[in-house]
C-alpha cells in the first residue's frame, strides 16, 4: 500500500518524541542512521535547521518546522511557514550529504507549490536541483515550468533552462534560459512573449502575434518586464522593431509607465498627430495619466488626469494648454447675426474637475467644474464636450432623510456655440435650493408632499430675478366596488418673485424697472381609471380595456406677462402622451396651466405567448385659451390636438413604438416620432422618425412677441436615422445615417467594423457630420484602434 502519512504540527512533535523513545541512546552525528522494526529513521541537518525524517520503502514524507529553505518562485512570502516534502521514494547518501526525492515530488510552503519528477538536495552546498517536468505555481495565479532548475542560497538564486511562464490574462512568457537574483530579479534568454491562445493541434505554429527579444528581465519586486533587441510579430513575420521595449506583468492592477501611443493621419485642424500617454500610480487610492499631443498644423498640447478615491469620497482633475495658432474666421450664422473672427490664438487651455464627499451619513458635497478658454480650442484638439451648446459647472451640498430630500448649489454656464448663445446671456445661479417631503399615509389615507424651489438668477444682459416658492400636494387614492380607481389631488403653489431687465431676454417684457410680483395658484384635480380585464387563448392571454378621465380646475393666470412676473423654469411646453394627464405641463412652475380643463383618453393592452400590443389615446378640452403659447403646442383650441401612443412587440425579435399629436381642426400632423428594432442571433436592425414643424430654440434667442419669427424658426425637424449591426464568430460591424428630409441632406453618417479574439482587437471607425457648429464644419474622420491584450492597459481598482 502506497501512500503518505501528514501530522498536525502537535501530532508531529509528539511523534517524534516516541520515536526518540524508541531509539534511545541515538547520538550519532547529523546523517547517522538507527534501524527499528521495519521503518528507517535518520537525523538529517539541512542547512542550519535539523530535522527528523520518517521513511518507509514506498512513500516518504517530511515536515520541517522551522526551516530556511524558502521553496517558491517568487520573490515574497513567509520564510519561516512550514515545508512540506512528499513523493514515491527518498533516499539519503550518508557519505555525500545528498537527500533525493523521486516520483511525483511534491514541495510546498504556504501557498506556493513546486512539483518535479526528481529533486535532490545537497547538505553541503545547499544546492535544490529539480529535474523532469518542474513547475511551480504562485500565490498570483502565475505557472512557471522548465525542464531542469537548479537553485540555491534559500531557493532565492539559482538557473532554469527551457522555461515556460503562464502568467496572468493567459499571458504566456518562454526563454531557452533563465538566472534568478536574490528572488526579485529574473534574467531571461531568447525570450517570447505573447497573450493570444497557442494552438492545440499546431503547438509550433506562431501566434497572431508575439514580442522576440535577444533578452530580457523580469523584475518580480517592482512588477517590470523589460525586452531589449524585441521584433513584434505578426503571425511569425517580423512587422516591426525596437531596440527597447517595456511592459508591466500582467500581475500587477496598476503600475507606472508608458501606455499604447496614438498615431492619426489626417485631421482638418491638427493634421497628422500623435498622442503619447503615460500612467503614474501614485498610491493605492490615486494615480495621474500625463498625455503629449504633437501635431503638424498647430502646436503641441499637454494633458493631465489625476484621480483620487478616498474613503468619504472621489476627486478626478483632467486639464490641458496648449499653443494654438490655427487661424479662425468670422462666419454668418443661420439667424443672419454676423459672428466676427475672434482672437484666440495662442496659449490656450481647458480644466474639468468633478469631486464628491460623504460629510455625515445624511449629508455629502460636490462639485463638477468645466471651463475652457474658447469653443474654438476644444474643437481644434478634439476635447470633449465640444459640439454641446453650453459647459455647465456647479457646486453643492445635498441631504437625505427618510422622506425627504435636501439641496443647495450654485450653477455656472459657459456658451460654446458664439453665433447662438453669448456667454453675456446665460445666468448665474447662485444660490439654488430645493427641498422636498412626502409623508406617510394620514388619517385620511392620503400623503402630503411639500416642494421648494428657489434661486436667484444673474445675467449681465437679460433678467434677473429672484425667486420663492412652497408647494403642497395631498394625494388621495381609493378604489370602488365597481373596480374604479381614483385619486383626488389638491395642490398649492405660491411664489414671489423680485426682478429687474424684464425687457430684456428672455422674457421681453415692455418693463424695465424693479417689479416684485407673486402668486397663489391652488389646483384641485380627480383621476378615475377603470381597467377591465378579461382571458382569451385558454389563460394564455389577457386583455386590458381602461377608460380614463380627470377633471381638472385652477385660476387662469395666463402668460404672466401682464403680471411682470419673470419667466426662468418654464419657457418649454409639452402636450403629449406622457404629459395628457399631467396637472401642469409646463416643465417647471413659474408658469401654471390655468382655468378648468377635461382630459380623457382610451388605454389598451393585449398580452399572449410574449406578443405584446399596448395602445393609448387622449385628447383635452379646455374652457380657456392661451393664443400666444408657442405656435404648434397642441392647445391652442378648446379641444387640443389627439395625441396617441402604440407600442407593438409581435416577437422577442422586433419591437415597434410610435406617438403623434394631430390637430383635430385641420388633420395637421403638428408632432410625431417612431423608434422600431429588429434583432436576430448574428444581426440587429434599428430605425427612427421625428417631426415637428417648428423650431422652439428661436424662443430663447428673439422677442417672439414683438418680431416676426424669421425663417428659420418655420424649418420642420423632419429626420429619419438608421443603423444595422452585425456578428459573427470575432467579427463585428455596424453602421449608421441620420437625413434631415426637410433640408435634404445627410446629417451624420458612419460605419464600424473589427475584429476581437482572446489576444487583440483591431477596430476602423468612420464618421462624417455635416452640421456646422461655430461657422466650422469638420471632415470626415477615419479612426483605427488596435489593442494588445495585457499590453498598454489600467484602471483605478
Amino acid at each position: 500500500m502506497t501512500g503518505s502519512i501528514r501530522f498536525p504540527p502537535r501530532r508531529v512533535r509528539r511523534a517524534i518524541a516516541v520515536c526518540l523513545k524508541g531509539v534511545r541512546g541515538l547520538t550519532g552525528a547529523p546523517g547517522s542512521l538507527a534501524r527499528r522494526g521495519g521503518a528507517g529513521v535518520f537525523w538529517a541537518g539541512l542547512g542550519t535547521t535539523s530535522a527528523l525524517l520518517i521513511a518507509s520503502s514506498e512513500t516518504a514524507h517530511a515536515q520541517f518546522r522551522p526551516t530556511p529553505l524558502h521553496l517558491n518562485m517568487g520573490s515574497t512570502g513567509s520564510r519561516n511557514a512550514p515545508v512540506t516534502f512528499q513523493s514515491d521514494k527518498v533516499s539519503y547518501d550518508d557519505k555525500a550529504g545528498v537527500v533525493t526525492w523521486t516520483g511525483n515530488v511534491q514541495v510546498w510552503q504556504g501557498d506556493r507549490i513546486m512539483r518535479a519528477d526528481k529533486m535532490t538536495y545537497d547538505r553541503n552546498t545547499g544546492i535544490v536541483a529539480a529535474t523532469g517536468s518542474v513547475a511551480s505555481s504562485q500565490p498570483d495565479g502565475s505557472v512557471l515550468f522548465s525542464h531542469y532548475a537548479e537553485l540555491t542560497g534559500n531557493m532565492r538564486d539559482g538557473v532554469m533552462t527551457h522555461v515556460n511562464a503562464l502568467l496572468m490574462d493567459n499571458a504566456k512568457l518562454a526563454a531557452n534560459g533563465m538566472r534568478r537574483t536574490g528572488g526579485k530579479v529574473n534574467d531571461l534568454t531568447r525570450a517570447v512573449y505573447t497573450a493570444c491562445e497557442i494552438c492545440a493541434k499546431h503547438p509550433t505554429r506562431a501566434p497572431f502575434w508575439q514580442f522576440r527579444a535577444y533578452n530580457a528581465t523580469q523584475d518580480l519586486q517592482h512588477q517590470q518586464i523589460e525586452f531589449r533587441d524585441v521584433y513584434w510579430d505578426i503571425l511569425g513575420i517580423p512587422a516591426f522593431y525596437l531596440p527597447y521595449f517595456s511592459i508591466t506583468d500582467p500581475s500587477a492592477k496598476r503600475h507606472s509607465g508608458f501606455l499604447i501611443p496614438g498615431i492619426t493621419p489626417h485631421d482638418r485642424y491638427l493634421g497628422t498627430y500623435v498622442t503619447i500617454p503615460y500612467y503614474w500610480v501614485i498610491d493605492d487610492q490615486s494615480d495621474v495619466t500625463v498625455q503629449g499631443l504633437f501635431s503638424s498644423k498647430t502646436g503641441p498640447q499637454l494633458s493631465a488626469q489625476y484621480r483620487n478615491r478616498f474613503n468619504f469620497g472621489t476627486l478626478n482633475i483632467l486639464g490641458g494648454v496648449a499653443y494654438d495658432d490655427y487661424r479662425h474666421a468670422g462666419y454668418t450664422n443661420d439667424f443672419g447675426d454676423s459672428v466676427g473672427a475672434q482672437n484666440d490664438r495662442g496659449i490656450q487651455g481647458y480644466i474639468f474637475a468633478r469631486g464628491q464627499a460623504s460629510i455625515t451619513k445624511t449629508w455629502r458635497g460636490g462639485f463638477n467644474i468645466q471651463i475652457a478658454s474658447s469653443a474654438n480650442y476644444m474643437r481644434d484638439y478634439r476635447v470633449q464636450g465640444y459640439g454641446s451648446d453650453t459647459l455647465n459647472s456647479n457646486a453643492y451640498l445635498e441631504g437625505f432623510g427618510t422622506g425627504s430630500y435636501s439641496r443647495v448649489d450654485g450653477q455656472f454656464y459657459q456658451g460654446l456655440n458664439q453665433g447662438v448663445i453669448r456667454n453675456s446671456d446665460l445666468p448665474f445661479v447662485m444660490p439654488h435650493y430645493e427641498y422636498s417631503f412626502l409623508s406617510q399615509p394620514d388619517i385620511l389615507g392620503g400623503r402630503l408632499g411639500l416642494n421648494t424651489n428657489d434661486f436667484y438668477v444673474y445675467r449681465s444682459d437679460g433678467a434677473r430675478d429672484q425667486r420663492g416658492e412652497l408647494q403642497a400636494n395631498w394625494d388621495r387614492p381609493f378604489r370602488t366596488s365597481w373596480g374604479q380607481k381614483y385619486l383626488i389631488t389638491m395642490r398649492l403653489d405660491s411664489m414671489v418673485y423680485r426682478a429687474t431687465h424684464l425687457n430684456q431676454q428672455p422674457n421681453y417684457y415692455n418693463y424695465a424697472k424693479t417689479a416684485v410680483e407673486g402668486q397663489v395658484v391652488p389646483t384641485v384635480a380627480v383621476k378615475m381609471n377603470w381597467p377591465f380585464l378579461r382571458q382569451f387563448m385558454k389563460g394564455h392571454g389577457t386583455q386590458i380595456l381602461e377608460p380614463i378621465a380627470q377633471a381638472i380646475y385652477a385660476p387662469n393666470t395666463g402668460n404672466g406677462s401682464s403680471q411682470n412676473m419673470p419667466n426662468e423654469d418654464s419657457l418649454n411646453y409639452e402636450f403629449t402622451d406622457s404629459t395628457l394627464f399631467a396637472l401642469n405641463r409646463y416643465q417647471g412652475t413659474d408658469r401654471i396651466d390655468g382655468g378648468l380643463r377635461a382630459n380623457v383618453g382610451m388605454h389598451g393592452n393585449w398580452t399572449w405567448n410574449g406578443h405584446v400590443v399596448d395602445v393609448l389615446v387622449g385628447e383635452s378640452f379646455q374652457e380657456h385659451i392661451e393664443r400666444d403659447r408657442l405656435p404648434y403646442s397642441g392647445l391652442n383650441h378648446h379641444m387640443s390636438d389627439v395625441v396617441a401612443r402604440a407600442r407593438v412587440e409581435p416577437t422577442q425579435y422586433f419591437g415597434f413604438t410610435a406617438r403623434t399629436r394631430v390637430n383635430p381642426l385641420n388633420g395637421d400632423i403638428d408632432f410625431g416620432d417612431a423608434l422600431f428594432n429588429l434583432s436576430g442571433p448574428h444581426f440587429g436592425v434599428n430605425g427612427g422618425y421625428v417631426y415637428e414643424p417648428v423650431t422652439p430654440y428661436y424662443y430663447y434667442v428673439n422677442d417672439y412677441r414683438n418680431s416676426a419669427p424669421p425663417a428659420v424658426y418655420y424649418q420642420r425637424t423632419n429626420e429619419i436615422s438608421g443603423g444595422l449591426s452585425t456578428s459573427w464568430a470575432n467579427w463585428h460591424a455596424s453602421a449608421f445615417a441620420r437625413r434631415s428630409l426637410s433640408r435634404k441632406e445627410f446629417v451624420s453618417v458612419g460605419a464600424n467594423a473589427g475584429i476581437q479574439n482572446d489576444c487583440f482587437g483591431l477596430d476602423v471607425m468612420y464618421l462624417k457630420q455635416y452640421t456646422t457648429i461655430g461657422g466650422q464644419q469638420r471632415n470626415s474622420t477615419v479612426l483605427f484602434t488596435l489593442t494588445l491584450k495585457s499590453i498598454g492597459a489600467f484602471g483605478l481598482k
